[in-house]
């Protein structure tokens, strides 16, 4: 092998090391700015959330007020707890960004692990409920429900009648669909008639 080739080789590894490293910095920068914007919805998301949670706590505080108004202690004390601790939660939500949102859920699922499995367990449920109501919704939308399927259109409903000479079982091309019922017995003699049904 001659220099030149070998000069070649090492401009060509020197190249592919370049490209390499330009499209890994490029996608560390790519994952820096998903992340950024991530950030950014969490923290824009968490605010509003907090400002419509304050809102509630106002208004639960408003109904603690009526209360008192009309000689319900015990009802507005409960009231004004109930609006303390969702104020409480709306201004943690508006003043905290997406990095103390994140190392504060870290915590309490550390300090409680078991809250966090009862809460995907509570979770799962809520989505599979969500989710066999909604395909009930997809079955009635197309006409039947989910416990009788749709008759299928290359036969009928229901099996056609056998003679007593034929076999008992039903076969479609060599496939196997069933057993055929028993023919009724005839009203007059009680012996099975041949006719159909």
């Amino acid at each position: 092998m001659s220099e030149t080739d070998a000069g070649t080789g090492e401009q060509v590894k020197d190249k592919a090391t370049e490209v390499a490293g330009q499209a890994q910095e490029k996608a560390q920068q790519a994952a820096g700015q998903a992340r950024e914007q991530v950030r950014t919805q969490i923290d824009q998301r968490s605010t509003d959330a907090g400002e419509k949670v304050s809102a509630q706590g106002s208004d639960l505080r408003a109904v603690g007020d009526q209360l008192r108004e009309q000689g319900k202690d015990g009802p507005a004390k409960l009231a004004d707890q109930a609006a303390h601790h969702v104020e409480r939660a709306g201004s943690w939500l508006t003043e905290s960004d997406a990095d103390k949102i994140l190392h504060d859920v870290e915590d309490a699922a550390r300090k409680n692990p078991w809250a966090v499995v009862a809460g995907g367990v509570a979770l799962g449920f809520a989505a599979s409920r969500f989710l066999k109501a909604s395909s009930t919704d997809r079955y009635q939308a197309r006409g039947t429900t989910p416990t009788t399927p749709a008759p299928r259109p290359d036969r009928g409903a229901l099996p056609r009648p056998v003679g007593p000479d034929e076999p008992r079982f039903v076969t479609h091309g060599g496939e196997q669909l069933g057993v055929t019922p028993t023919p009724p017995p005839d009203r007059a003699g009680g012996a099975p008639s041949t006719g159909a049904f």
